[in-house]
């Protein structure tokens, strides 16, 4: 997987992204990844953007040990395509967070081309790789949710923590985004629960809703950002643990969070006379500090 972002960002790096006003709905996969190629942020942002190769925001659709998490959508459920060209944008639901951008920018024939690689023998998960939540949808294409007091997001302009100039050719502007310090920004994907808006409603990511409803109303006071996006020397860590892939720190992240409790009681019981049956009592409890339910969905 990390030769092929290599690989990938040197290609994109000779194909110029487009500005906002050049946009026009994406037809093929190859159009939807250079509207929001993200190269140029690297010159800047090398730590932010090295964080970002090895989060699973990077890989949207691949699953952990570079398995392809979407294959059961277009092979055995109720959004399942008996050939590629049936599929829509409606056949895959994991688009409204698995690639937001694709609601707004991409025609049905990029579903149609995703199902193509998804279902061909072997895979072509190389196109598949090419579908990213890349720097500019965090911090462009989904910066607002009041659209209708706020608008969409504007042309030219990349939002952050501040307001001020930006050094990049097409986004020349930064503005504030009063939600990319709050939950709410984050739980524009990893949700609220079931998915209503589709013909067949699925239940999805539940961390937002657990983090509102368990969380908030006890008491607590962190926002996603604050444990998942810790600043280090000032930086925000833009990896937003766990990577799955590496198993080693997701098991320390648990860890920290999770406790579990074992009290046991052995004894002897009397079941006749003269025998004696050798029992345990086992309790356990199993507590946990995270601001969700663990695991999601």
């Amino acid at each position: 997987m990390r030769k092929l972002s290599i690989a990938l960002a040197l290609v994109l790096l000779a194909v110029p992204a487009l500005a906002p006003a050049e946009m026009q709905k994406a037809k093929t996969i190859d159009e939807l990844a250079k509207m929001f190629d993200s190269t140029s942020c690297k010159e800047c942002h090398e730590t932010h953007y090295a964080q970002w190769e090895k989060s699973h925001h990077a890989r949207p659709f691949a699953g952990v040990g570079g398995g392809q998490m979407l294959t059961p959508v277009v092979k055995a459920s109720p959004f399942k395509v008996a050939k590629p060209e049936d599929a829509t944008l409606k056949t895959f639901p994991c688009f409204k967070c698995h690639l937001p951008q694709a609601l707004r920018w991409a025609e049905d024939s990029v579903a149609k081309e995703l199902a193509q690689a998804l279902m061909s023998d072997p895979q072509d998960k190389a196109k598949v790789a090419k579908l990213q939540i890349t720097c500019k949808v965090c911090h462009w294409e989904q910066a607002i949710v009041h659209h209708l007091n706020d608008g969409q997001p504007k042309e030219g302009v990349i939002y952050g923590s501040k307001a001020g100039a930006h050094d990049d050719k097409i986004f020349t502007k930064m503005e504030k985004s009063v939600i990319m310090k709050q939950a709410i920004f984050c739980g524009q994907c990893h949700g609220t629960g079931p998915n209503f808006e589709f013909d067949n409603p699925v239940q999805c990511a539940t961390l937002y809703g657990s983090y509102q409803h368990n969380y908030l109303s006890n008491g607590g006071l962190d926002s996603c950002q604050d444990c998942h996006m810790k600043k280090k020397d000032g930086v925000s860590d833009h990896l937003i643990a766990p990577n799955f892939d590496d198993k080693e720190a997701t098991q320390k992240l648990l860890a920290s969070a999770i406790n579990l409790n074992v009290q046991t009681l052995g004894y002897q019981w009397l079941r006749k006379a003269g025998t004696l049956i050798p029992k345990v009592v086992v309790n356990t409890k199993i507590t946990h500090s995270a601001g969700h339910r663990i695991p999601d969905g």
